[in-house]
């Protein structure tokens, strides 16, 4: 079989659009990744461990506690009191009194605070209570 030099191989060459298309898709999919992160496990809150707890998608709706070793309350990232704790419990009763609460309290805060925030929900008229634990490893 003759080969004339119209047949001659082309020189290889390595094709980088579909790798860089691929690293594209990769940097923005661990972008997207890295942005949702919850406010209430930024803060600085050491939860007790618990060796019966399940962890439980974050419901749009519900309200999230965190109480901070020096009795300090946090709701959605902001600081409140007693009685904006009860305002703004009393408003979620209000939309929807099946709101679910999660109570997030550092394993060193008096047993105190976490009563007076429980019994601030059921006077604003919320059961749905749940106390935030660590898994064991």
């Amino acid at each position: 079989m003759n080969l004339s030099d119209d047949d001659a191989f082309e020189d290889p060459r390595l094709e980088l659009t579909p790798m860089i298309d691929v690293i594209f898709q990769l940097l923005i999919f661990f972008m997207v990744a890295t942005t949702f992160q919850d406010e209430e496990r930024e803060l600085d809150v050491d939860l007790p461990k618990a060796e019966t707890g399940s962890s439980l998608a974050a419901d749009l709706d519900e309200i999230v506690i965190n109480l901070k070793r020096d009795g300090g309350i946090v709701v959605s990232g902001q600081a409140v009191d007693e009685d904006g704790l009860a305002q703004l419990l009393a408003s979620a009763a209000e939309r929807d009194p099946e709101t679910p609460v999660t109570i997030r309290g550092d394993r060193l805060v008096h047993h105190e605070n976490v009563v007076a925030v429980m019994d601030a929900c059921g006077m604003a008229g919320l059961t749905a209570l749940s106390l935030g634990t660590m898994e064991t490893p």
